[in-house]
């Protein structure tokens, strides 16, 4: 008998046929012996329906107002599938983020978890309970107001609750059947992965992919819960994220990643003097923003210094105008800005082990004519900024050059 988590995505619940499938299958699990505690999303669309509403009454809502309206979704989803369980023959009760302990700081729409007060979960578990809780929500820690813990949630969610209950695994069951080598819907032969380590898939989550948040599998990393993502559609054996093992780093490459969310914000004639740069990146993070690559161009005279850089595209157009402030401030020149980016990566432990990597990735890019604009490296991953509209085809050539498709 194992303790299971179980999540499922918005589109797992995305209608009443589907919530009595994801019901059928949660009590399917429980029935061969094993404890059960499911952390379910809004269902599909529902989010975005409750965003709409607001626009409609206000250009900027309050971030309180729209997390405490946000988390609705999740509410009524859980409280659904727990309906539907009772309804089948299981005990089941549903929980929001408040009854589950779930509590985090202050932060409203991007909050983050400071701890889990679980008990209430495990009598509910030990008294023979399936636990349906709505993910992608929490109260603050001082205040008590409901927060949000933004993108991908709900998966933080469930990753968060199964180190906080030691969990044997945590499942996560979405549109799609575990994680492919490059996404299926631009390179068609894409191979799934039987596994997966946490490194390469925090990178991966990361530099675009969207089968998993990157915070979730943090969490996985730091408490040990093994990870597998399946699909709620077909129950097929998916894949397992886990430690790494020295089978790992014979593989050059796991896979490819891309990411169109990117805007690339640059400030020209920068004075190259101390604190200058961290006036700029510390003006950036104060308003919750993130900054992934980042060129530095110092002139010939060594006085002047141009810096670009990239930021999700939802937060550019707030970044350009805190940077054309900040121009003022520091005396430098004009700030520009780029949507029309995107981010192409390359992902794998194998390149701690494996010289000539990047090269490999520069070489093929360039036989296709994909000019690079910034480049960026960890000791498992490369990135290239290039021009979105070549974005697929540099996918599929990089998933070629490194032989990642199931005929290889």
């Amino acid at each position: 008998m194992a303790l299971i988590v179980q999540k499922y995505g918005g589109t797992s619940v995305g209608s009443i046929e589907r919530i009595k499938i994801v019901a059928r299958h949660i009590k399917e699990t429980k029935d061969k012996g094993h404890k059960v505690v499911a952390i379910v999303s809004a269902m599909a669309g529902e989010t975005d329906k409750l965003i709409n509403l607001a626009k409609e009454l206000s250009d900027r809502p309050s971030e309180r107002e729209m997390d405490l309206l946000l988390s609705s979704g999740e509410r009524i989803s859980s409280a659904l599938v727990a309906i539907r369980i009772n309804e089948i023959g299981a005990k089941a009760v549903a929980m929001t983020g408040r009854q589950c302990g779930m509590v985090t700081d202050e932060v409203h729409t991007k909050a983050r978890i400071k701890s889990i007060d679980a008990d209430k979960i495990m009598e509910y578990v030990d008294d023979d309970y399936i636990v349906i809780i709505a993910g992608f929500q929490g109260i603050s820690e001082k205040t008590g107001d409901v927060t949000t813990l933004g993108r991908g949630g709900s998966d933080t969610t469930a990753v968060a609750i199964a180190a906080a209950i030691k969990a044997d695994v945590c499942e996560i069951y979405t549109d799609v059947d575990g994680i492919y080598t490059a996404d299926p819907r631009i390179v068609k032969d894409a191979r799934k992965l039987d596994k997966i380590s946490y490194s390469e898939m925090m990178e991966l989550a990361s530099l675009g992919a969207k089968v998993l948040q990157i915070r979730s599998v943090e969490f996985g990393m730091k408490y040990d819960v093994p990870i597998m993502v399946l699909s709620s559609f077909t129950f097929n054996k998916g894949t397992l994220v886990t430690k790494e093992d020295e089978n790992m780093e014979k593989i050059l490459v796991s896979g490819i990643a891309q990411d169109k969310n990117q805007a690339r914000l640059k400030i020209n004639n920068v004075k190259d003097e101390p604190g200058i740069a961290s006036m700029i990146f510390n003006t950036i993070a104060k308003n919750n923003i993130n900054v992934d690559v980042i060129v530095q161009n110092v002139s010939d005279d060594g006085r002047t210094t141009d810096i670009s850089f990239t930021v999700p595209r939802e937060d550019a157009d707030k970044a350009y105008e805190l940077l054309k402030e900040l121009s003022k401030t520091i005396d430098a020149g004009d700030v520009s800005i780029n949507k029309d980016v995107a981010k192409v990566s390359i992902v794998g432990v194998g390149m701690r082990s494996h010289p000539g990597v990047a090269a490999k990735m520069f070489d093929a890019l360039a036989k296709e004519g994909v000019n690079i604009r910034a480049i960026s490296t960890s000791e498992i991953k490369v990135s290239c900024l290039i021009d979105e509209k070549y974005t697929e085809l540099a996918v599929r050539t990089l998933h070629d050059a490194f032989n990642l498709s199931n005929k290889g």
